[in-house]
């Protein structure tokens, strides 16, 4: 799956899919109060990666720094919902 592409030229955000680590999934807001959907607590597999994947259009998936030693980089993950992955504690 490709990012979709603003009248700018500005693509939305994508990430990884928790279920595999490698199908790209696009992140969603809620179009009524632009909130991002995320789903809180849940858990993900570590598929290895620590690069960001690239869709047909070369635009990049989501990518932070590891909590653990603050320098690799680790992937984002999304569900098939297009939530993101969050870890509020």
């Amino acid at each position: 799956m490709n990012a979709s592409i603003d009248d700018n030229g500005q693509s939305t955000l994508i990430a990884a899919l928790n279920t595999d680590g490698t199908t790209i999934t696009r992140v969603q807001v809620n179009p009524s109060n632009h909130g991002l959907r995320v789903s809180d607590g849940s858990s993900g597999s570590d598929y290895g990666t620590t690069h960001a994947l690239r869709d047909d259009n070369n635009k990049t998936t989501l990518i932070a720094v590891s909590s653990a030693d603050g320098v690799t980089p680790v992937d984002i993950y999304c569900d098939s919902n297009g939530m993101l992955l969050i870890q509020s504690t």
